[in-house]
């Protein structure tokens, strides 16, 4: 230690976000990751769900895709620019939604098959069509 003064005095306050809000809001919440939001609140039983991943394609039909996505029953962005992620949450009971939405995003390496949020095996070969039979004419 030096007897000399110091050559800059510090701030006070240590963090320079002093105004944010101690709870999360409802928006925030909606946006976690819902492992994160298992591992935080819980795991609160839900229905059972398949969930499409895309990123932003170069396919026919994807203004239609998007569509088909943000009417699922949960939909969300992940990223931006290249690591920009579409997620489309969707019921049994959307089973031809979610068909119509695959038949689009799904012939790309790119593109995800979640089973109830988390990869599984065979989600493509075996789950899937699994989920077609669900489709009433």
């Amino acid at each position: 230690m030096t007897s000399d003064a110091p050559k800059y005095r510090p701030l006070e306050r240590f963090w320079p976000y002093a105004d944010l809000s101690e709870q999360p809001s409802d928006d925030e919440l909606a946006a976690l990751d819902p492992e994160l939001h298992d591992a935080l609140f819980g795991a609160q039983p839900s229905p059972f769900s398949v969930t499409l991943v895309f990123p932003r394609l170069d396919v026919p039909g994807f203004p239609r895709a998007l569509e088909l996505a943000q009417t699922s029953a949960g939909f969300r962005t992940t990223g931006e620019g290249p690591s920009l992620r579409y997620h489309a949450r969707f019921r049994s009971s959307d089973a031809r939604a979610l068909h119509q939405l695959y038949e689009i995003v799904g012939g790309t390496g790119a593109t995800e098959v979640l089973i109830d949020d988390r990869p599984v095996p065979y989600a493509r070969e075996l789950w899937l069509p699994l989920i077609w039979c669900l489709i009433r004419e």
